[in-house]
């Protein structure tokens, strides 16, 4: 990756909400580069801090939200950086939003106003980010809604939101998201709420997009299924810090921190018949208190007394791969990892087609 330009620096980063005059700790100092045109996938459990994490991209978080320390250094095109902590007004994201760094969301329903007809949705976007006529607006519009495999857009144009299947729906989410051509996609699980068949299409789109425009893919899920179609690095993140990062093949074939472990027995594709889905026993750490030692600590089958005691520091594997766990600490007792991941390159090869 080091001959990869970053276009996004986030520094230690700190993000706290304020919930009934208690403090939650969301993200507790992660520190990571994206670089253009990569796709770099954020998973993890239901809380873990994904979403809250690339919201704040956007200047996005809830009103009771605030990035208590830490940088977000955005480089874009230009090359000089913005720290997107600094900005305050609304007018100053808006300048952000869309034009430089634009969200695909989960469920397209939410994403869409259904009283606005679709092109009128795209055109006001492209309007108001781009300095052109309505005419010019509505013909950029009809090449997006192409793009995005939408059949006949120009007798579609004029549609609602409900005349669209969810799927349909989906791409115009996505059409709307790229219709300032932004430097940098996040997509929030924009295919939890679609079918198999038409989860595979909005992924095989978004990437043959992104050849087209360049942009920066940030995928966030919890499935790991996904993570191997589109990504080309993974960061996986518990209790609001990412524990391990590394190259799709690094994440899947050589795991190094036992929640990665635990994900990917979580697989559906490595069930055997006649016997229970893996499920990570415990549930993940309350972010209202102070975490003491490894947060993981008290799920791990592979425990030591040192998790308990002291947060492990971040260890080198090799230039692109990292894993936060004292079992990577030279004085650590050998372990292997579960019987169930090992060996999984040709189920994986099998299961998705990779």
């Amino acid at each position: 990756m080091e001959q990869k330009k970053v276009i996004l620096s986030v520094r230690d980063l700190h993000v706290k909400f304020c919930v009934r005059g208690r403090i939650l700790s969301a993200i507790r100092g992660i520190s990571l580069d994206l670089y253009r045109g990569e796709s770099i996938a954020i998973v993890g459990e239901s809380g873990s801090g994904k979403s809250v994490f690339t919201k704040t991209f956007a200047g996005m978080l809830e009103t009771n939200g605030y990035i208590d320390q830490g940088q977000l250094l955005f480089y874009g095109v230009e090359g000089t950086p913005l720290d997107l902590t600094a900005l305050r007004r609304a007018r100053d994201w808006n300048q952000i939003r869309g034009g430089k760094i634009a969200t695909v969301f989960q469920d397209p329903m939410t994403s869409l106003d259904p009283i606005i007809p679709i092109g009128r949705q795209i055109t006001s976007v492209i309007l108001k980010h781009q300095a052109c006529t309505k005419a010019e607006a509505r013909a950029r519009a009809l090449e997006l809604m192409a793009k995005v495999g939408i059949p006949e857009p120009q007798a579609r144009f004029d549609d609602y939101p409900f005349q669209y299947s969810g799927g349909m729906r989906q791409r115009i989410v996505i059409a709307i998201a790229l219709s300032c051509q932004p430097q940098i996609l996040i997509c929030d699980e924009p295919t939890t709420a679609l079918d198999v068949t038409i989860q595979a299409q909005i992924l095989k789109l978004i990437k043959d997009l992104q050849k087209e425009f360049g942009y920066t893919i940030v995928f966030i899920t919890h499935d790991l299924g996904v993570v191997a179609n589109i990504a080309d690095r993974v960061a996986v993140l518990y209790a609001g810090q990412i524990v391990e990062l590394g190259t799709v093949e690094e994440i899947f074939y050589d795991p190094r921190h036992p929640y990665t472990w635990a994900l990917l027995s979580s697989l559906p594709q490595l069930a055997q018949r006649n016997t229970k889905l893996y499920a990570i026993t415990g549930t993940p750490p309350s972010l209202y208190n102070r975490i003491v030692g490894d947060a993981f600590a008290p799920r791990n089958p592979q425990c030591m007394q040192i998790d308990t005691l002291k947060e492990p520091p971040m260890f080198r594997v090799t230039d692109t791969h990292y894993a936060k766990t004292w079992l990577l600490d030279p004085r650590a007792p050998k372990t292997e990892k579960p019987e169930l991941i090992r060996n999984i390159h040709e189920k994986l090869l099998k299961a998705f087609h990779i």
